[in-house]
């Protein structure tokens, strides 16, 4: 009976891939249109607009860069009622949620010059832009030069006098400043670029800041950034034994209480305007941060052109759901929008945004910077047909001859990968609301003074809009036929990969060395876990359209999934013990887990756990716990095994839904990024605990 169910499946699985070939769920006729109407070229000349302001994050010129948007989005016919500005506080002090905003910046005038053991200019502001280190004050120094490695460690400083000099180091402007000079006295700091990239490109200068904290504002002085070249020289001079001094000068009101911008733009839904997707794009970075990310400023800009056009003209349909287009000064600005708009929440939150497109690094030179577009999926914590939309409108793209008259001739280079943070559309799944990343990589003049218009390609930004406006049409207007269309080509998708979740499941038991139940109940947490997005991921075609016909089909296909999942889940209990592991149901007892459905496998739950609760929106602030701990505890981070990626600490917040217990959410960590010990998860959900943004679920709470 069971090679029968698991055969019935397979067929199942195998006639949905091919009900619906890939790339073909949009309407040629849309797609054709799309092409047309949306331009690389004009996009690229976004581009070379907006590089002309320095647009840090809460500086008047950022200002400059919004009111550049909004002017376009005024010329390409959004009124007053749909394309504006807000305005939030920004001084350095005031928070939003854990996250303190970025003082205001504005510098006039910087320049640093050795003038002994000879004179000679290094470098000047606004020259070179980002020879200054944002959120520097106004100041004068002339002083020593003293080398003290990265200068970001306290073994930096171990027998060497800053106190009244100038340091040189290859450490971030803001890490070196904050020890440099606000622990040791130090009057200014000089970094130089000393990575991987130094070395092939000696005359790039990287992008760093001081990111002052509320109580360091008064204290912080400024800095410079240099080039490879120039550090060395520099750096030859001091340990040949030569005396270097410097004289080190900014000019400007330096930081000050300003504000952060955020430009909005919307085209109302016309039957169901409270439903939204959601674009979205940070439009900051100093001079000239072309593809970072003046590249995703620009294909939003060229969306939103292209998409009003078409409406007006009468050659496309206004979109049944609400389309919100939102440039913003990255992870800062954004939190200060969703603070103010509670109504930005996902279904699971009983809201109405059903997707988020952040666009953030997309017009890269593939044959200049050697790169490929990365599209990420969704996380774990918030599965969505949303990745099989996306991934669908890449492939159609990749069969399209996308070509513009001063772009490149290079092909399609595009990967669809798991989950992965760093952007704005963070912001968005926190509410969980599904969001996709576009970006490039690698890319080695991200966060430099390489990162300049001439490397931007109009025939990358093209396909980039193309997909991302597709995706969105598509998912705005979804009909009862289309979603049953996309239901079978789901299915097809979740079954390959709820197989390779199989995979990963047994890959594990062959790795581990201790044949215990405990490591065997974590290669089935895997595979449970696989069959729990998947489900949901299908499930989510719903809410996109949720017709009788369209929910039918989607039971039958989750019917279908579970299924295969519980072949799945039995040929795991048959192998295991020819690998040498106990047999689950004979070792564990039922009081100390639950079963999963439809088998006799058992997921351990242990008596101990606890359920932790939120206090705060996310993400929640880098910094935390680390920033608010005692040296003591900060003991334990220091140990590399004890720490968590950036990816995992956001996807542990994000399981916290006041159900999971810490085992639970360990499980889902270790199912999505691989093995990860339980006291890790542990002493992590306790020190958020200590610095007051959880606490834990009381009995009966």
């Amino acid at each position: 009976m069971m090679k029968k169910t698991l055969f019935l499946a397979s067929v199942v699985c195998i006639l949905a891939s091919l009900a619906f070939p890939q790339g073909r769920l949009l309407d040629p006729k849309l797609r054709d249109l799309l092409h047309e109407s949306l331009s690389g070229e004009l996009a690229k000349e976004h581009v070379i607009q907006i590089t002309r302001h320095s647009r840090v994050q809460g500086s008047r010129q950022f200002r400059d860069s919004a009111n550049y948007v909004l002017k376009q989005l005024r010329g390409f016919g959004f009124d007053e009622k749909n394309a504006f500005i807000e305005s939030y506080p920004s001084d350095g002090k005031i928070e939003y949620q854990t996250w303190q905003s970025p003082s205001g910046f504005d510098m006039e005038w910087a320049e640093l010059r050795m003038i002994e053991p000879y004179e000679e200019r290094i470098v000047g502001y606004p020259e070179i832009p980002m020879s200054l280190i944002t959120y520097s004050n106004a100041g004068s120094a002339t002083a020593e030069l003293v080398f003290v490695g990265s200068g970001t460690s306290e073994r930096d400083y171990e027998n060497v006098d800053v106190k009244g000099k100038i340091v040189l180091a290859t450490g971030y402007g803001g890490a070196v400043h904050r020890l440099a000079v606000l622990k040791y006295g130090a009057l200014a700091v000089v970094c130089y670029l000393d990575d991987y990239r130094a070395k092939e490109y000696p005359d790039m200068l990287a992008y760093t800041g001081m990111w002052p904290r509320s109580d360091e504002l008064e204290r912080t002085t400024f800095g410079f950034n240099l080039t490879n070249r120039q550090g060395t020289k520099l750096r030859n001079l001091l340990e040949s034994g030569i005396s270097v001094k410097v004289k080190a000068e900014a000019k400007g009101i330096g930081l000050e209480p300003y504000f952060m911008d955020v430009v909005v733009a919307t085209i109302q839904g016309s039957e169901y305007e409270s439903e939204e997707l959601v674009f979205s794009a940070h439009l900051d970075h100093p001079k000239e941060s072309a593809n970072d990310n003046a590249s995703g400023s620009a294909a939003l800009l060229d969306i939103a052109r292209s998409m009003n056009e078409l409406i007006k003209t009468g050659r496309m349909p206004r979109p049944k759901r609400t389309i919100r287009f939102l440039w913003v000064p990255e992870w800062y600005g954004t939190m200060a929008y969703i603070d103010k708009h509670p109504e930005l929440r996902g279904v699971e939150l009983e809201g109405e945004v059903l997707a988020n497109l952040n666009m953030d690094m997309v017009g890269e030179n593939l044959e200049l910077l050697h790169s490929k577009l990365i599209i990420t999926r969704t996380p774990d914590s918030i599965p969505s047909v949303l990745n099989d939309v996306v991934a669908d409108m890449a492939l159609m793209v990749d069969g399209m001859d996308v070509r513009t008259p001063r772009g490149s001739l290079s092909q399609m280079n595009y990967r669809i990968t798991p989950y992965s943070g760093g952007s704005d559309h963070m912001m968005f799944i926190d509410r969980k609301i599904p969001g996709v990343m576009f970006s490039h990589d690698p890319d080695y003049t991200h966060h430099t003074s390489e990162d300049t218009p001439d490397k931007v390609d109009p025939v990358e930004l093209e396909r980039c809009e193309i997909i991302a406006a597709a995706t969105a049409l598509y998912l705005a207007n979804l009909s009862e036929d289309q979603a049953k269309d996309l239901a079978f080509l789901a299915y097809a998708n979740s079954s390959k990969r709820l197989a390779e979740g199989m995979g990963r499941a047994r890959q594990l038991l062959l790795t581990f060395s201790d044949k215990s139940i405990l490591n065997y109940a974590d290669a089935q947490a895997v595979l449970w876990h696989k069959w729990k997005v998947e489900d949901e991921s299908l499930f989510s075609i719903i809410h996109f359209n949720s017709g009788d016909s369209v929910r039918l089909i989607v039971e039958e296909m989750r019917s279908s999934l579970n299924e295969q999942f519980k072949g799945h889940v039995r040929t795991l209990e048959t192998i295991a013990p020819r690998m040498g592991y106990p047999r689950m149901e004979d070792q564990l007892p039922k009081k100390l887990g639950v079963t999963t459905p439809g088998t006799k496998a058992v997921i351990p739950l242990f008596a101990y756990s606890k359920v932790p609760l939120r206090l705060t929106r996310g993400p929640l602030d880098f910094g935390l716990p680390e920033s608010k701990l005692s040296d003591v505890d900060l003991a334990w981070y220091r140990v590399p095994i004890n720490r968590l990626s950036g990816d995992a600490k956001f996807e542990l917040v994000n399981f916290i839904d006041g159900k999971r217990d810490t085992f639970q959410i360990r499980n889902a960590l270790s199912a999505e990024f691989g093995p990860i010990r339980q006291e890790v998860v542990d002493r992590y959900l306790e020190d958020l605990v200590k610095v007051g943004v959880l606490l834990w679920k009381e009995t009966g709470q």
